[in-house]
């Protein structure tokens, strides 16, 4: 199976947030105190980039009569940024009653919102249905609480998630078409296929079909083979019924994203040109498509900056001690070979070091061994008072972090370069080069503080055992 990250050069484009854009807003946030002493980490998205992601990714489904194009907004839960997209055209993929309340919040209409979770409530699935908020059931057990629960002017469309069974990527955590995946009813066990198709027979009001194969770590072929598979059973549920009963097929998202330079490989174009040859039949109009990509319209879109605090030799290893750790970095340092990231150098004036190069590991604040961002890289000797940036982390990494050792979660800024070039970092720009916009305050130490039950501070002095007399 080809590897998806070799994808051919007609497949390639320039990252949206170059390096060179990186750093004309590094410097500036370094010279407008938005990454320092007093805010030693922060993470920042670039709202042009985002735009031409959107842009890219409606321009690959060009010519479809009816897509949704939905952001999985697990891949950035922040309400500016999900209105941002809801601005593009954007609907939004929730997979919770957290995640739906964003999305409202952002300004996403009920009907442009799709429920996607292998464990809805009753209260989930009656406010979902009460708002018109598209579901899809997870299980032909949900199927029938669905059911139970639906009112007959419930505007919501419903579907059916199915498992293709096609197989797993090179991450098993991201793979969700494996044989015994928790997700979706698994088309090749026995019986299945004719259980789904007795659930749709038997209800009139479900009318769609979707499979999502994975993301990262899975290739166009995998995603495109399950996407077929889901296809030929929409075929075949409707040929039996004698009627097109299904109307619309959520394909799902997990488009990889290229981690290793700035080029966007594979692109949304590559994407619809592999399932153009695989499911040539998708696209001719009969039914309607979802699209639920994450990662691949963010990660390339933001970065983290982080301040060097301290550096220190162990052994014959450089170590950079910074704020970026498995706080907010927390998939790249636990599995450190599934989530690689580029690290940037800079001074500390927020400019690109240049000298010679040394290995160098880059540490984070966390209280364990193992919180290491980056192993070994040779970067320009990195010093006290120095910044690190952490690129291709717009997605998921500043908007899920991990509350170890109780640390804050850091700011994050919104930015745009004049007329969505890329100034010269090492120029004296003028203030507005770069524009920024506040996404998330930084968290005070009071909530911290509140989250861990600061209000009910004496409530377990009062369980005291009875006495025995």
């Amino acid at each position: 199976m080809t590897d998806s990250r070799r994808t051919p050069p007609t497949a390639l484009a320039p990252g949206p947030s170059s390096s060179a854009r990186v750093a004309a807003a590094v410097r500036q946030a370094v010279g407008a105190g938005l990454l320092g002493e007093r805010r030693p980490v922060a993470g920042f998205v670039d709202a042009d980039g985002v735009r031409e992601s959107v842009a890219a990714l409606q321009d690959a489904f060009a010519g479809v009569p009816a897509v949704l194009h939905t952001f999985a907004a697990k891949a950035s839960s922040l309400v500016p940024v999900l209105r941002l997209l809801a601005h593009c055209g954007m609907g939004c993929e929730v997979a919770g009653p957290g995640e739906l309340r964003l999305a409202l919040d952002a300004g996403f209409a009920p009907s442009m919102i799709v429920l996607d979770s292998p464990a809805k409530t009753r209260d989930d699935i009656r406010q979902a249905l009460a708002l018109g908020v598209a579901l899809n059931a997870d299980s032909l057990d949900e199927v029938r609480r669905i059911a139970s629960l639906r009112p007959r002017s419930s505007a919501s469309v419903i579907g059916l998630r199915v498992n293709p069974q096609v197989g797993g990527g090179s991450i098993g955590a991201m793979s969700t078409a494996t044989v015994t995946s928790k997700f979706g009813v698994a088309l090749r066990d026995p019986g299945a296929r004719e259980h789904v198709a007795q659930a749709f027979a038997e209800r009139t009001w479900l009318t769609r079909l979707h499979a999502h194969v994975g993301s990262q770590g899975c290739s166009l072929e995998l995603i495109a083979a399950g996407v077929a598979e889901m296809y030929r059973l929409a075929e075949e549920i409707n040929e039996r019924l004698g009627t097109r009963q299904i109307t619309s097929i959520d394909i799902g998202g997990g488009l990889p994203v290229n981690f290793e330079d700035d080029t966007v490989r594979p692109t949304f174009a590559a994407y619809a040109a592999a399932l153009r040859a695989a499911v040539p039949g998708l696209f001719d109009g009969r039914y309607g498509l979802v699209t639920e990509f994450g990662r691949s319209l963010l990660a390339k879109n933001g970065f983290i900056g982080a301040l060097v605090e301290y550096t220190k030799d162990a052994g014959d290893r450089r170590i950079a001690l910074t704020h970026a750790g498995a706080q907010i970095a927390t998939r790249t340092v636990l599995m450190p070979d599934a989530w690689p990231l580029r690290v940037g150098a800079f001074d500390g004036e927020g400019r690109p070091k240049d000298g010679p190069s040394l290995v160098q590991d880059i540490a984070g604040p966390c209280c364990f061994a193992g919180d290491v961002v980056a192993h070994a890289r040779e970067l320009p000797e990195l010093r006290e008072g120095d910044f690190v940036v952490l690129y291709d982390t717009g997605a998921y990494y500043f908007s899920t972090p991990w509350s170890y050792n109780s640390l804050p979660r850091p700011a994050v800024y919104g930015f745009s370069t004049a007329g969505g070039a890329a100034p010269d970092p090492g120029a004296d720009t003028d203030a507005d080069a770069v524009r920024f916009a506040p996404v998330r305050d930084a968290q005070s130490l009071e909530s911290v503080a509140e989250e861990s039950g600061a209000g009910h501070a004496d409530s377990l002095l009062g369980l005291r055992p009875e006495s025995a007399g």
